[in-house]
């Protein structure tokens, strides 16, 4: 068996979907369900025996002690994480306590555990931490991509709360000899992805009728990776990643802000048109930029194509594309995301535009059916 924590929201359910799409193994899934965290996401697996979700808190040290004993996991995937730039402007508390406070008490449970266990099972036990190269900080234009050996630069309380974690992780390895792989990846996009996230807000904003906000002048770039092959990457690492290590997981799709914006209007016309034949480009809204927006992240990600065979299988065009048609077919699982909480979170940090509609966001992609 194998712990994940998080497995409920974006990056984790499609984590913890895929394992048991390619895997016999079983899931223990632990996430607090706070607003990105969604059962909706694993309703596939409702009935499978495979997977047994608890709701908890992996600040809850007795918790995880308990879970850790009666069901004696061989790895953990450490999802679970406060993400949202914009969120830990407007509130950096829940990212300490979340990002920080618990993945050190997670990394205590962790720690004890594997003290515990016999000698053959200690060694094979691992500790998985999931990052992001939001820790690095900001690329001049011309820049090389961010290595594996590049130093923590972050300028975000998010990316802070990060960073912070990363070294919490190291620490323990170097220090209590705990089994921990690190991979840092560029910015997911993908099916389930709650539209506070650039894509997903585009596509519902959209549909809905309303602004398109673009930050400044929408010239941040950013590599930009699907998710179903960010999962396959944490397989692998999981699978062969040589202790202590850190790898880089990254899509090779590095693209102004403005031009993701512009590629999704441009499906979004030829599948599901305007009534009134205009472009959906019309919609776009330059927004005030936010405070220490960082210009630009790329990733170098050769490491774990040399040393375990990994390369991404889906392209921009392709990626991009299944992506639309997936928000296109699920208008059940948008309305049930887009609640009162998610809309005064988009006036916060938009409060030059209307946030969109739930129901007509979701209408607006009923309205022909699934089958764009």
């Amino acid at each position: 068996m194998i712990l994940v924590t998080g497995g409920a929201g974006f990056i984790g359910a499609n984590f913890v979907l895929d394992w048991l799409a390619s895997s016999d193994e079983p899931v223990l899934n632990l996430d607090k369900l706070s607003y990105a965290g969604n059962l909706h996401n694993l309703e596939g697996l409702r009935q499978d025996p495979r997977h047994r979700f608890v709701q908890g808190d992996i600040g809850d040290s007795a918790l995880l002690a308990g879970l850790l004993a009666e069901h004696q996991p061989r790895a953990i995937v450490h999802f679970a994480a406060e993400s949202h730039v914009d969120r830990s402007i407007h509130g950096p508390e829940d990212f300490i306590q979340t990002n920080i406070v618990g993945t050190f008490r997670l990394l205590e449970a962790v720690r004890r555990y594997g003290a515990a266990l016999p000698d053959r099972a200690r060694q094979g036990l691992r500790f998985l931490q999931v990052s992001t190269d939001e820790v690095y900080g900001s690329l001049a234009p011309r820049e090389p991509a961010f290595a594996e050996t590049r130093a923590f630069q972050p300028n975000s309380p998010y990316s802070a709360s990060k960073a912070a974690s990363d070294h919490l992780v190291r620490a323990w390895h170097h220090t209590y000899g705990l089994p921990v792989l690190t991979t840092h990846c560029s910015n997911n996009y993908g099916p389930l992805q709650f539209p506070e996230k650039l894509i997903p807000l585009m596509i519902v904003n959209a549909l809905g009728g309303q602004p398109l906000p673009v930050y400044g002048d929408g010239l941040q770039r950013r590599d930009w990776l699907y998710v179903k092959d960010h999962c396959s990457a944490i397989r692998r690492v999981l699978e062969a990643g040589q202790v202590g290590h850190s790898y880089h997981i990254g899509g090779g799709n590095e693209q102004a802000n403005i031009d993701i914006v512009h590629s999704i209007c441009t499906l979004l016309d030829a599948l599901r048109p305007r009534p009134d034949g205009q472009s959906y480009l019309s919609q776009i809204a330059h927004v005030q930029d936010r405070p220490g927006h960082d210009r630009r992240y790329a990733i170098d990600a050769r490491k774990i194509g040399r040393e375990l065979g990994w390369q991404p299988a889906e392209t921009w065009a392709s990626g991009i594309r299944k992506t639309v048609q997936w928000y296109l077919e699920h208008p059940q699982w948008v309305a049930q995301v887009q609640t009162g909480a998610y809309r005064d979170w988009v006036q916060t940090c938009y409060p030059q535009v209307p946030a969109a509609d739930a129901a007509d966001a979701a209408g607006e992609i009923r309205a022909a059916g699934s089958g764009a």
